[in-house]
C-alpha cells in the first residue's frame, strides 16, 4: 500500500485512462514534452509549450468578474508566484467531455497530496474566465500555425489551482479545461483543449537587500521620504517573515536616535489584483510593521501611523516583474 506521505513527497502523478484515437494533427509541438511530475491526459497531443527557469505567475484563485473602469476581464482574487514555470497546451480525444479530463486531474493530484485552492466550472468561472488566462501574458511555442495564444469560444469551461508543500519549495498546479478552438486550429471546436501550468517555487534568498539607519536618515532628510526593502511578506498575506530582522533593526535605529522623529509607515503593492484588495492588504502590512517597532523595539507608537495605498504610487511600471517588485515596498515619510 503506498501511503500519503509517499504521494506527498514523490510528486509523480499519472493519469491512469485508457487511451482513445487522438487529435488528428498527432504530433507534439518541436521540443515539448510533458512535466517530470504530471504526465498527459491519455491520448492527448501537445499543440503549445513554454519553459521558464524563473519567472512570475498569476495564479488565478477566484471567478472572472469585469473592472467596471476598464470594462478589462479581471478575477475576485490571485496570487503573483515566482519560480519555475512550465506551460503546455494539450487537446484530448474527440468525444471526451472536459469534467472527465479534469476529473483525472483532480483525483491523482488528491492522491499526491495537492489541495485545491480553487475551483469552479461553466458559468460559476464567469463568462470571460479565458479572457483573464490568455490576457495574463500566457507564452507558449507552437508549430507556427498558432499566431496568437487565444482560447476561443469556450464550452463546458472548467478550472482548478491546486497546491502542495516540499521542503525544496512549493508547487502549484493551474488546469483549465474547455471545449474550444485556438487560432487556427479550428479542429480543436470538438476536442477538449487543457492548458497545464506548473509553478515550482524556491525559498525566498533573503539577506540580498541591506539598508542603513544612516542612509534611511539621509533619504528622509533630503526627500521626506524612502522606500525600504527587505520587509518580506508571504504573497497575500500581512505576517512579516523570518529574515526581516536586519532591515527592522534599522529602523528601529533610526527612530531611537532621532527620538522626535514621527513617521508615516506606508504601505505598497503592485497592481496585481482588485484595488479594493489590495489597498486592504497594504494597510494591513503598514500595521504589521508599526506593531513590531512598536511591541519587540520598544518605539512609541504615538510616533508611528500606518497607512496603506495599495498601486496608487508606483515607482514602477508594472507591465513587468521588475516594476512590480519595485513597487512592492514600506515607505517612511516624515509627519
Amino acid at each position: 500500500m503506498i501511503t500519503k506521505s509517499f504521494w506527498i513527497w514523490s510528486f509523480s502523478v499519472f493519469l491512469i485512462l485508457s487511451a482513445r484515437p487522438c487529435w488528428p494533427q498527432g504530433t507534439d509541438v518541436s521540443g515539448s514534452r510533458d512535466h517530470p511530475l504530471i504526465s498527459r491526459y491519455a491520448g492527448s497531443t501537445i499543440l503549445g509549450y513554454d519553459i521558464r527557469d524563473f519567472d512570475a505567475y498569476p495564479l488565478l484563485l477566484g471567478r472572472q468578474l469585469s473592472d467596471p473602469k476598464t470594462s478589462a476581464p479581471a478575477v475576485a482574487k490571485r496570487q503573483t508566484l515566482e519560480g519555475k514555470v512550465t506551460r503546455i497546451l494539450y487537446a484530448s480525444p474527440e468525444g471526451r467531455s472536459t469534467l472527465e479530463v479534469l476529473s483525472n486531474y483532480q483525483q491523482s493530484l488528491t492522491k499526491a497530496g495537492f489541495e485545491t485552492l480553487f475551483t469552479c466550472a461553466q458559468q460559476s468561472c464567469g463568462e470571460r474566465f479565458n479572457a483573464v488566462l490568455y490576457n495574463l501574458d500566457r507564452r507558449l511555442k507552437n508549430s507556427g500555425q498558432i499566431s496568437e495564444y487565444a482560447l476561443e469560444f469556450p464550452k463546458d469551461q472548467r478550472f482548478q489551482a491546486a497546491k502542495a508543500s516540499r521542503p525544496e519549495g512549493d508547487l502549484y498546479v493551474s488546469l483549465y479545461v474547455a471545449v474550444c478552438g485556438i487560432n487556427n486550429f479550428k479542429e480543436t471546436f470538438n476536442h477538449p483543449v487543457t492548458l497545464l501550468e506548473i509553478v515550482e517555487t524556491k525559498p525566498l534568498e533573503t539577506g540580498k537587500v541591506t539598508v542603513s539607519a544612516d542612509s534611511l536618515a539621509k533619504d528622509l532628510q533630503a526627500a521626506g521620504h524612502v522606500a525600504v526593502y527587505g520587509i518580506y511578506f508571504d504573497t497575500d498575506k500581512a505576517e512579516i517573515k523570518t529574515g526581516s530582522e536586519p532591515t527592522l533593526k534599522e529602523m528601529d535605529r533610526l527612530l531611537q536616535a532621532q527620538p522626535g522623529l514621527k513617521v508615516y509607515i506606508v504601505g505598497h503593492t503592485d497592481n496585481q489584483g482588485v484595488l479594493a484588495y489590495n489597498l486592504e492588504l497594504s494597510q494591513r502590512r503598514a500595521e504589521a510593521v508599526a506593531q513590531t517597532l512598536a511591541q519587540r523595539f520598544g518605539i512609541d507608537g504615538r510616533r508611528l501611523v500606518a497607512k496603506g495605498v495599495g498601486p496608487l504610487a508606483p515607482l514602477a511600471p508594472n507591465d513587468q516583474e521588475a516594476g512590480r517588485a519595485k513597487n512592492r515596498r514600506v515607505e517612511l515619510v516624515k509627519q
